[in-house]
């Protein structure tokens, strides 16, 4: 199959990316390589993909003339591309624009595709508040632009599987973690700071948020394993996580036991719309999908601290 994944020089966009091609796809990137974070690290993700066969196209998706600049011959499309997370550097603006407008456009693309099987939206627990506990039937309260956008995005592409025009489905991501995660993000941020031996800004209250901090191979294996499943997953809402949780201070515990070291703290004030709890209920991806994440949180932490070591 012949397969885009756009943000394909981000974080879960280039395992994907490179997990789809492991398996025979015929896998193309596409990525608008902007700067609300590192360009070096996505340069990194980007040459990895590169060393294994997969091209990243530079293109951002608020553009206009997506069907006239990408292949007309695409069979599945996974959409990772966006705004991420909440972050007070960020405005309503740049959510709308690279949340909703993208997608609108990616969806009116995809309409054009010959032979046109799947759009797999990537969604997040962002989108059900602060809370998210919940089975995908529960109406989402977000708390944040992040979340309200990405509701709004998830909605773009499952009204055209509603109204018959392609087939879609919608997963919803909770607390990824492992190689490659961005550099404000928390677990990079802390071996980061770690190894330097420098505090990590912890948001007040923080440290008892609990969270279901999932490894990237396992999204991973749930997001690749809708292909060959499109009547199912046609029109369906999926989480993706594990159902173990932990909280924040626990996360730093991780990260010093395989640091072997402490790291201090300088609390900081809260940050408005942090989720206080993620648990991901995975009922309806363990029927649909069989799905069935396995790794732990040291583990997980341990392939992190591995690849930063290994590459800064």
């Amino acid at each position: 199959m012949r397969i885009l994944v756009t943000g394909a020089a981000g974080f879960i966009g280039s395992h994907t990316a490179e997990r789809l091609k492991s398996v025979g796809h015929d896998v193309i990137g596409l990525d608008n390589f902007n700067g609300y974070y590192s360009l070096e690290l996505k340069r990194l993700n980007a040459k990895a993909l590169l060393e294994k066969g997969i091209d990243i196209i530079t293109k951002d998706l608020r553009d206009l003339d997506l069907a006239e600049t990408l292949p007309k011959n695409i069979n599945y499309i996974f959409h990772f591309a966006a705004q991420p997370g909440i972050s007070l550097t960020s405005t309503f603006e740049d959510y709308f624009e690279n949340n909703i407008i993208a997608t609108k456009n990616l969806v009116d693309y995809a309409l054009q595709c010959d032979d046109f099987k799947l759009f797999v939206n990537i969604g997040t627990s962002s989108i059900y508040g602060l809370e998210a506990t919940f089975p995908e039937s529960v109406a989402p309260e977000p708390a944040s632009h992040y979340g309200v956008t990405k509701l709004a995005a998830e909605q773009l592409v499952l009204q055209k599987s509603r109204e018959e025009q392609m087939s879609a489905c919608s997963l919803r991501l909770y607390s990824v973690i492992g190689p490659r995660e961005r550099p404000e993000k928390m677990y990079t941020k802390l071996i980061d700071l770690g190894l330097k031996g420098e505090a990590f800004p912890l948001f007040e209250g923080s440290d008892k948020h609990l969270r279901s901090f999932t490894y990237v191979g396992d999204i991973v294996d749930g997001v690749v394993s809708v292909i060959g499943n499109e009547s199912k997953v046609n029109g369906e809402i999926i989480n993706l996580g594990t159902e173990v949780e932990h909280t924040t201070k626990e996360g730093i515990e991780a990260v010093e036991q395989i640091l072997g070291k402490s790291i201090a703290l300088n609390v900081i004030p809260k940050r408005p719309g942090d989720q206080s709890r993620t648990k991901a209920n995975i009922d309806k991806a363990r029927r649909l999908l069989n799905y069935n994440p396995q790794t732990i949180l040291l583990e997980a932490v341990k392939k992190q601290v591995e690849w930063y070591k290994a590459n800064f």
